[in-house]
């Protein structure tokens, strides 16, 4: 049974995320007595890529998803668990943590941008904002949990603190230099043996909604409830056949992968041992054969519920398989909200979706699974929105 939102203490520091109660109907996410204060002794991180509509332009989308993955991976694993708040924006994430966690939190940032510099010529913009200082400026930060699957949550944040936040980041505030050059976070789990993903309704599409300045919030969320009735329909769904997605070649993406992996001075028994393990890998969901504890068609199972391909964050954001016919639809009832001053909205069509995956062990069903439309995906979504008045 649920708790009840009374018997929760919003001031119980670390624990605060755990205790949150967890609801499992997407639809509910515009329920504000979902969301729950986040405590003021709080601190958001934050990241960015800088000019990443050019490298997505490039072709290198992959490395774009791969980078912001990164932040959520480096600080999982420094913490040990994946059960704190974060979000994936493509191009960027977002996550919080208590004060006493800075040093992790500002640590696993430092890492991952040399990290990104060093491995991809990226510049990732970094920031470490006190949730009091969000409030002090008029904005909030709450948060909801969200479960994907039994085995997976994702948090949902509301308030415009986080929306906030990253308009501070993008200006300067709050920036945290990146570490020494050669500096490696840890990446343990880092990784995606998948290929592409053709949609089987015609269009995968992404699509963010974000209310203007002036937004009646309860217009707001009616349009999110609509948006979202579509979304559920016949139409469309999510961006993976029910049996996961299709195998990738043993070594396609090893390169980026390689880029994860701690050499330190014996360069080649690294690599060589993700190679085999990858080949490993690829023989196991080839052939469906059980291996020790691991059953590649219960993992499967559990990556397609597990998979984080809608979210709020201040806003809605999905990568959708719909129809053409739907996408037209969504994007005139968008066009029609915007004019009426409700939201702002930025969609893209793409021929495939793309998956990173952050898997600490094989054989737990806790992984966590990312997905983005595969030609530019949010990034390219976001260029599409029209600035704020």
């Amino acid at each position: 049974m649920e708790p009840r939102r009374q018997d929760i203490d919003i001031r119980a520091g670390g624990d605060f995320y755990a205790r949150l109660p967890v609801f499992d109907h997407f639809s509910d996410l515009t329920d504000p007595g979902r969301y729950m204060p986040v405590p003021d002794d709080w601190v958001l991180g934050l990241s960015d890529i800088v000019r990443s509509t050019s490298a997505i332009g490039a072709g290198r989308y992959k490395e774009v998803n791969t980078a912001a993955a990164a932040v959520i991976a480096a600080v999982a694993n420094k913490l040990g668990t994946s059960e704190f708040p974060f979000v994936f924006g493509g191009d960027g994430a977002s996550f919080a943590l208590p004060v006493s966690q800075s040093d992790i939190a500002r640590d696993a940032l430092s890492a991952v941008a040399a990290w990104v510099r060093d491995a991809f010529g990226f510049e990732l913009r970094i920031a470490l904002v006190p949730v009091s200082e969000i409030r002090a400026q008029g904005h909030d930060v709450r948060i909801a949990r969200f479960s994907a699957s039994p085995d997976v949550s994702y948090a949902m944040f509301a308030g415009g603190g986080l929306a906030y936040a990253e308009r501070q980041m993008k200006n300067g505030a709050f920036a945290i230099p990146p570490a020494p050059s050669g500096t490696l976070p840890d990446l343990s789990g880092l990784s995606c043996r998948f290929d592409e993903i053709r949609p089987e309704r015609g269009v995968i599409l992404s699509l963010i909604i974000l209310p203007t300045p002036e937004a009646d919030m309860r217009a707001f969320n009616t349009l999110i409830s609509q948006v979202l009735g579509l979304a559920e329909g016949q139409e469309a769904g999510r961006p993976l056949p029910d049996k996961g997605p299709p195998l990738a070649s043993p070594f396609q993406g090893f390169g980026i992968e390689a880029k994860t992996v701690r050499t330190g001075g014996f360069h080649l028994w690294p690599l060589a041992r993700l190679a085999a393990g990858r080949l490993a890998s690829f023989m196991i969901f080839r052939t469906g054969r059980h291996f020790g504890g691991f059953d590649p068609a219960r993992y499967r199972h559990q990556l397609v519920e597990n998979t984080d391909f809608r979210k709020f964050d201040d806003g809605l954001r999905m990568t959708l398989d719909c129809t053409p016919a739907l996408a037209d639809r969504l994007e005139t009832m968008l066009a029609e909200a915007e004019k009426q001053g409700i939201a702002r909205h930025g969609l893209h069509r793409q021929e495939a979706a793309l998956m990173t995956c952050f898997v600490p062990s094989p054989t737990r069903a806790d992984h966590i699974h990312f997905v983005d439309g595969a030609m530019g995906g949010y990034a390219m979504a976001a260029q599409a929105m029209k600035p704020a008045v």
